[in-house]
């Protein structure tokens, strides 16, 4: 009996250590890797918004998208670009749920009248050497100019006029839809994302 006790003891003071210790790793990489983040995020940013002189991050509007499987809000960031105060751009993250091999995280630059200034693939899990080329500037640069006006949002195989990946179809596919929804929701909730936008930032 005394053995089965000093056992409980045991793991319990391992437990408890391991339990102390991970709160404390914790406790001192949060910092580091929100502001890791925080430095990803503005990397994208840059990469699909026009030159400009704030920092965009700092500047944004929340707007709800839906409910998640579990009934929570959805919301997405609208992240607003200036130059000498003007409004330049505004940036926005879209998820493509159909990828090959699951979801592509992508972010999507627009001037303020919603045409495409860039987009950046963010995350995905496509498969390398096929899927994964909607990383490279080939793919990525067909974007730009394109709104939903003057494009067919359609990959060439299914009729419209983005160019789809040899071989890959699916991955760029998916990333064209993902976009264009998130042009549209842009476009019908233009005016709440550019509210007070011009001259001042949050």
């Amino acid at each position: 009996m005394n053995s089965m006790l000093r056992l409980a003891l045991v793991l319990t003071l391992i437990t408890a250590g391991a339990g102390l210790i991970l709160s404390m790793v914790e406790a001192v990489t949060r910092e580091p890797i929100a502001e890791q983040r925080r430095l990803a995020t503005l990397r994208a940013l840059r990469a699909v918004l026009p030159p400009g002189d704030n920092s965009p991050d700092q500047d944004t509007v929340q707007l709800l998208t839906g409910q998640d499987r579990r009934g929570r809000d959805v919301l997405r960031t609208f992240y607003r670009g200036r130059q000498a105060a003007e409004l330049s751009g505004v940036a926005f993250q879209v998820v493509a749920p159909d990828g090959y091999s699951g979801n592509i995280a992508v972010m999507v630059g627009v001037d303020p009248e919603g045409t495409v200034d860039g987009i950046e693939i963010l995350n995905h899990s496509e498969t390398p050497g096929l899927g994964d080329k909607i990383t490279l500037p080939g793919f990525k640069d067909i974007f730009t100019g394109k709104n939903l006006q003057n494009a067919d949002w359609r990959v060439k195989k299914d009729g419209g006029e983005f160019d789809q990946i040899t071989g890959a179809t699916i991955s760029p596919r998916a990333v064209v839809g993902a976009v264009r929804r998130g042009l549209e929701f842009y476009h019908e909730h233009r005016d709440e994302i550019l509210a007070d936008a011009q001259g001042g930032g949050q």
